[in-house]
């Protein structure tokens, strides 16, 4: 059954925006950048002015890449043991290890960059224009 947006807003395209979050930049125009450090949000894109600030990516990252790493860390175990010879366990430790730490730390701002993109597209948490902000008061109080 389709969903039908009744709020008049524009919409927006789910799949660019998430690509151009995973690319790190903005999900709006795609050419502004989305992260002022490793994985600080900017409140502004500097090339189209798209607020930033009302994302709400706080552990859904983390989550998903302790899950795409974890899977692929234990594929690359078992296809270790099952098509060579026995290995050493401190081999496990010396491949294991540093794949998963790369990995985790080049994964985290992608999958965050896709999830702010996911809440632009949908305006969640604020990136309404329209003005249905979060309940949260300026004290952090609801």
């Amino acid at each position: 059954m389709p969903v039908t947006d009744l709020t008049l807003r524009p919409t927006r395209p789910l799949w660019p925006a998430m690509l151009n979050g995973m690319k790190c930049r903005c999900p709006n125009c795609g050419k502004g950048k989305l992260f002022s450090r490793y994985l600080k949000v900017v409140d502004q894109c500097d090339v189209c002015g798209t607020e930033l600030f009302h994302h709400r990516a706080d552990d859904a990252p983390p989550y998903l890449v302790i899950t795409i790493v974890g899977h692929l860390a234990v594929g690359a175990v078992l296809h270790m043991e099952m098509s060579s010879t026995p290995l050493h366990p401190l081999t496990y430790l010396w491949i294991m290890i540093p794949m998963i730490l790369i990995s985790s730390v080049l994964l985290l701002p992608v999958i965050k960059g896709a999830i702010v993109g996911l809440q632009w597209a949908r305006y969640m948490h604020g990136f309404d224009p329209a003005g249905t902000h979060d309940e949260i008061e300026s004290d952090g109080h609801a």
